[in-house]
């Protein structure tokens, strides 16, 4: 495992950036593009990568690379999903490892650059995910009837005075990342008409990730935080957190959460083998509890359930394209950097 991280850590860090090889899409009859790069196209208007024309380009790894969303502390879901991992190794017949990435931009440009082939991104990455790298959404942690859902959630300490988001003007407010959906993007459209807007009535303050900006608020480094429903369920759950220390004072309607995701250019009887054995695995006790009861993965198509995504996106003036992405990359950087230890 040690090695195999190793090498996938050497294989990240040769990459530049968004240096890439030569535009698969020079290579194919592209007729739609959308707001995919260059390096893709979409014929089939589905608004994701289609998988290349050319056979040649197919990709039939004999390893594969699995990470999860960097929401939490990535070294917890190593353990989280070591019976999955295990599973999708036995039911592909190839060898799967499991990369704790350290940050959304870490995640979204590793599969870009063909270092990572399957993948669960956030639910506000997804979009730059599709458009910058190629991924395929095609799963979502559910049940057998419905697919898991999260709300943006308004915290405050328990001992605070403030009752409603308007009470939070001029204070100290925690977002997380900028290309979060619950923890910035939504708030900046849903925050407003029950009057609170950010950047007029505070100065949004970049905590780095949801379970950050919890813990800020029950220690008092911030006033109030807007995070994802599920991270602050699964932290009050395994005791990360005292639910009795926190007020929720705003709730929003369900988004989707995090999806999962296949390179685009994988040989397709691959992806197809990937889709079944992640369809067929039931979670683990301990994956049911982590997860919120969920037990299994609940197929969906991004071209439906992320439209609301979309559509928070568009309103806040950061659509999932290239500009918005380095914007987005910079001041995460910027946020990080501030947060690192002084020597």
């Amino acid at each position: 495992m040690r090695s195999a991280i190793r090498w996938l850590c050497a294989s990240i860090a040769a990459s530049v950036g968004f240096a890439a090889p030569a535009s698969l899409a020079n290579a194919q009859d592209c007729k739609n593009r959308g707001q995919l790069d260059t390096l893709y196209c979409d014929n089939n208007n589905d608004l994701v990568a289609d998988v290349p024309t050319d056979p040649r380009k197919w990709k039939d790894h004999a390893t594969l690379v699995f990470a999860y969303t960097p929401v939490e502390d990535p070294a917890v879901y190593l353990n989280v999903f070591r019976p999955f991992t295990e599973h999708l190794a036995k039911c592909i017949g190839k060898r799967v490892v499991y990369y704790p990435v350290q940050s959304n931009s870490a995640q979204i440009e590793a599969m870009r650059s063909g270092r990572l082939h399957i993948a669960g991104f956030s639910t506000g990455p997804t979009g730059f995910a599709v458009n910058l790298a190629g991924a395929v959404p095609f799963a979502i942690k559910g049940t057998e009837k419905e697919l898991q859902g999260y709300s943006l959630i308004a915290l405050v300490r328990a001992s605070s005075p403030f009752k409603k988001l308007p009470d939070l003007k001029g204070k100290r407010v925690a977002h997380t990342s900028p290309s979060s959906n619950s923890g910035n993007l939504a708030p900046r459209v849903l925050f407003p008409p029950e009057g609170l807007t950010p950047d007029v009535d505070y100065r949004p303050l970049m905590s780095g990730g949801h379970d950050k900006s919890a813990l800020g608020v029950a220690s008092g480094d911030y006033d109030m935080a807007p995070v994802a429903s599920d991270v602050y369920t699964r932290m009050a759950a395994r005791g990360t957190i005292k639910d009795s220390d926190i007020r929720i004072i705003y709730r929003s309607p369900l988004f989707p959460t995090s999806s999962f995701t296949h390179a685009h250019d994988l040989k397709p009887e691959l992806a197809a083998k990937i889709k079944d054995c992640f369809f067929e695995f039931r979670f683990t006790p301990e994956m049911v509890k982590e997860f919120g009861g969920n037990d299994r993965f609940f197929p969906i198509n991004y071209q439906e359930h992320w439209k609301v995504v979309r559509d928070i996106a568009e309103k806040t003036g950061t659509p999932f394209n290239k500009t918005a992405y380095e914007a987005e990359t910079k001041r995460e950087a910027e946020a990080k950097a501030k947060q690192a230890p002084k020597k």
